[in-house]
């Protein structure tokens, strides 16, 4: 579940760098409207056979592509500083609570941060973190530990 919470929050983070394409031209009166097709997935139209039964190519959905390090990276980048509130580069504990309750409300929004399972659940996750045990976290392990959640 932690696994799914993470990747929730960071494709919130990430989704707006991936939704970006290049521009489209405008369809003109002597062209068909483009629909949405994969450049990979398209056949010239000297190579189709009119006889070859049509397969639909399969959907592929931001949340079906798990992010790599490095947007993970980038997305730690991104919010961390929003939730260093007394900006000396390292995460407290309580400050990386609001980050992974915010995570987790993002894709649960039943999720009460006052509540004992999500003390509990924010523990083992900063517990986790803290690869060298000083009681605070900073980007390398916050990073880090997001992306050995997603995997």
């Amino acid at each position: 579940m932690l696994k799914t919470i993470i990747l929730a929050g960071t494709m919130t983070i990430a989704a707006p760098v991936l939704a970006q394409t290049a521009p489209q031209a405008a369809p003109t009166a002597q062209t068909a409207p483009q629909t949405s097709v994969d450049p990979a997935t398209t056949v010239p139209p000297a190579a189709v056979d009119p006889a070859a039964p049509v397969e639909a190519a399969p959907a592929q959905t931001a949340e079906a592509a798990p992010a790599d390090g490095t947007q993970v990276a980038q997305a730690v980048d991104t919010q961390f500083g929003t939730y260093d509130k007394n900006a000396d580069g390292k995460l407290s504990r309580a400050e990386f609570s609001e980050w992974m309750v915010a995570l987790k409300t993002a894709s649960d929004p039943s999720t009460k941060a006052a509540s004992a399972e999500t003390k509990k659940w924010v523990g083992a996750a900063f517990a986790q973190a803290d690869t060298d045990k000083n009681k605070s976290l900073d980007k390398t392990e916050v990073t880090g530990f997001l992306a050995q959640a997603q995997s």
